[in-house]
């Protein structure tokens, strides 16, 4: 059944899940701008440090944005030096994006940039309080991803 309460933004779940993914965000942004990269870029370089050499189309498919928004975060990120892009040896209309070597040197730096804003936004939270937590937002996830 449908509640207009269920909706504000304090009580809305979807609401509060965007509130909290821009809190991190801001945490994230002072401690990524020091290093050269900006919050919208690391999903993108946490894919490419595990893997090197996929498609516009594998990054936008395991990073789960929109096309437009993927092209524009690849595009800034090759004008900051932290990737580049190479034509597909067995596909001539793709592109393999590769990171730089300044990027691949920001990588210890930059996962403890991130762990240090994530331990920003949950201070106080007990180690269970935050597993349950991330439980709850996996199950909603696999739920959209059903839709």
């Amino acid at each position: 059944m449908f509640s207009p309460m269920a909706h504000e933004r304090s009580e809305s779940a979807t609401s509060l899940a965007t509130q909290l993914a821009r809190g991190f965000t801001r945490a994230l942004q002072s401690r990524a701008a020091r290093l050269g990269f900006s919050p919208g870029q690391f999903p993108i370089l946490l894919e490419l440090w595990e893997e090197e050499g996929l498609t516009q189309r594998q990054l936008l498919d395991r990073v789960d944005v929109e096309q437009a928004t993927i092209a524009n975060t690849l595009a800034r990120m090759e004008r900051d030096g932290l990737i580049e892009r190479r034509i597909h040896p067995k596909d001539k209309r793709a592109q393999q994006v590769f990171l730089t070597e300044k990027a691949r040197s920001m990588r210890g730096e930059a996962m403890a940039a991130a762990e240090d804003a994530e331990q920003a936004v949950f201070a106080g939270f007990r180690r269970f309080e935050k597993e349950l937590l991330k439980e709850y937002i996996r199950w909603a996830i696999a739920n959209t991803r059903k839709l």
